[in-house]
Formats: structure tokens, C-alpha cells, sequence
């Protein structure tokens, strides 16, 4: 699954783990940069830094453990 950073509208981030990413416990997911022709390393990002490529925010569920509580 392909997500973009907050801050770059042009950075496309590649998940690599998406339990981690459907995990509301889990702040942070493995993923790497999808740029240019090289593969990049892998590197952990905060759940709070990405959002769809559309612009939309990731899941409340996703990123809240007591979401069901609201």
C-alpha cells in the first residue's frame, strides 16, 4: 500500500508491514521511499506523519486504540 507524508506532497511511501498499519497500537510502521529507480531501505514511520495520497487521514481505527469509546 502506498501512502504520502504530511509535510511532501510528491513523497510516496511504500508500507511494507501492513499489520502494523491496521494495528491502532502500533505509532509507527515499516516502510520506504517509492523513488526514482532504486530500492530504497527500509525505515519506520509515525502513523501521524501519513495520510492517503488523496489527502485523506488515515482511519481513526487505524491510528486510536479507544476509538470505540468516542
Amino acid at each position: 500500500m502506498f501512502l504520502k507524508l504530511r509535510q511532501e506532497d510528491e513523497a510516496l511511501v511504500e508500507v511494507l508491514d501492513l499489520k502494523q498499519l491496521f494495528d491502532p497500537f502500533a505509532a509507527q510502521v515499516l516502510g520506504r521511499f517509492h523513488a526514482g529507480e532504486e530500492m530504497q531501505e527500509a525505515e519506520a514511520f509515525g502513523k501521524a506523519e501519513l495520510k492517503f495520497p488523496s489527502g485523506e487521514g488515515l482511519p481513526l481505527c487505524w491510528v486510536d486504540p479507544g476509538y470505540r469509546k468516542l
